[in-house]
């Protein structure tokens, strides 16, 4: 998954001051655990590209090889490498973590340092007063924290939640009210739009074109319910003949559970009779041109702070059902934008599928609906100035 077009930019310019020198551009340290490129790196790069040549310039800690990695090349940012894992995936102890992000700091030179994720926040919360600048770390996940990563998250500056679900489980868990903000992702709405559908992707996986297109995308793990996908296939096997599932994405962890979770999925659908009907097609980096070519995204997430792919199919005019967790109703609306299901209900599932499988007339209104939302409320525009407002208040209240 690329990041956004390099053409645009966003230039956000302090009021002129006359008889005064032009403010100095920012540098903003953006910190990476992993070299993947999923929802949280995309939705930073996104941003990045926007703001890249206005106030800010950025240098970007993060593993040395990976998809990461080769897009930052390819884009022309500045990447000072940083490995926190070793060669068997192993993470590198925290109090060595710890140095390590401290000497990168002291190497670059930034005016704020910013943690990707929240597992770095613990890291940037930590060292905090070692390295003298201001620190902010985004929470991207909800998940259960122990009394120690409270302490290390509370030692930024702020705390960015994705979503208001995201914001409110984790003051739940004790952190700082006043120190943990609602910051939107962003889509971009020129890259990901409405299309005519082409039949290029039919053509590449040999289907003809009455073929009903039913894709789940994003990473394959427990997390994201694609054994759920898999039983509602089960489940209208028969009622839906022309349906294919598409999975596009692929599993990151190593894991034991999670392999075996995988190579479950896939076994359900060829005992539930539909091995000729589903294809894996792994990691795509076309994702704009395939969400024009698909009917319907489904997305059966047991948990999701804020899905990004649920704003890219919003904004390219893709129909949507999905679970209703986390932050997703803060983006869908059910029954005016999506079909919201419950997590893990398998018939809810199939009979959402079903039912829009039939109503092509919702599946557009909805589709049309959901656009709307996306371009005014979550346009990428929009997330990138919030994000740079908040770091020139954090930097300017040093």
């Amino acid at each position: 998954r690329r990041p956004a077009g390099s053409t645009r930019r966003l230039v956000l310019s302090c009021s002129c001051r006359r008889g005064l020198e032009e403010p100095r551009i920012k540098r903003i340290a953006i910190l990476f655990e992993y070299a993947t490129l999923n929802g949280g790196e995309n939705s930073m790069l996104a941003a990045a590209e926007v703001l890249r040549g206005g106030d800010f310039e950025f240098v970007f800690l993060a593993p040395t090889h990976g998809r990461l990695a080769e897009v930052l090349r390819a884009n022309g940012y500045q990447h000072l490498p940083l490995e926190l894992h070793n060669a068997t995936g192993e993470r590198t102890p925290q109090d060595q973590a710890r140095a390590l992000v401290a000497g990168a700091v002291t190497a670059c030179s930034p005016d704020l340092l910013h943690a990707n994720s929240l597992s770095m926040g613990r890291l940037t919360g930590a060292i905090s007063r070692d390295v003298v600048i201001p620190c902010v770390a985004h929470l991207r996940d909800i998940v259960g924290l122990s009394r120690a990563a409270v302490d290390d998250l509370s030692g930024n500056r702020l705390l960015l939640a994705v979503s208001r679900a995201t914001r409110d489980f984790h003051v739940g868990q004790g952190l700082d009210a006043d120190r943990v903000r609602v910051l939107y992702n962003g889509v971009d709405c020129r890259r990901f739009h409405p299309r005519p559908r082409t039949g290029a992707l039919m053509t590449e996986l040999g289907l003809p074109d009455s073929a009903f297109l039913i894709a789940n995308i994003g990473q394959i793990g427990l997390r994201k319910g694609q054994d759920v996908l898999a039983e509602a296939a089960c489940l209208l096997a028969a009622q839906l003949p022309e349906s294919h599932y598409l999975l596009i994405g692929e599993r990151n962890s190593q894991k034991p559970e999670s392999v075996e979770f995988e190579a479950r999925v896939i076994e359900r659908f060829h005992a539930g009779g539909l091995g000729d009907r589903l294809r894996s097609l792994g990691y795509r980096d076309d994702v704009p041109r395939l969400l024009n070519e698909i009917d319907l995204l489904v997305h059966c997430a047991h948990q999701e702070p804020l899905g990004r792919v649920l704003l890219e199919a919003a904004a390219s005019g893709t129909p949507i059902v999905a679970t209703d967790v986390g932050g997703t109703r803060e983006i869908l609306a059910d029954g005016q934008s999506a079909r919201l299901v419950p997590a893990g209900n398998v018939r809810a599932l199939a009979d959402a599928l079903a039912e829009l499988h039939d109503n092509p007339g919702k599946r557009q209104s909805f589709a049309t609906v959901a656009r709307q939302r996306v371009s005014v409320d979550f346009s990428i525009e929009h997330a990138a100035q919030n994000l740079a407002g908040v770091w020139q208040e954090v930097i300017s209240s040093q």
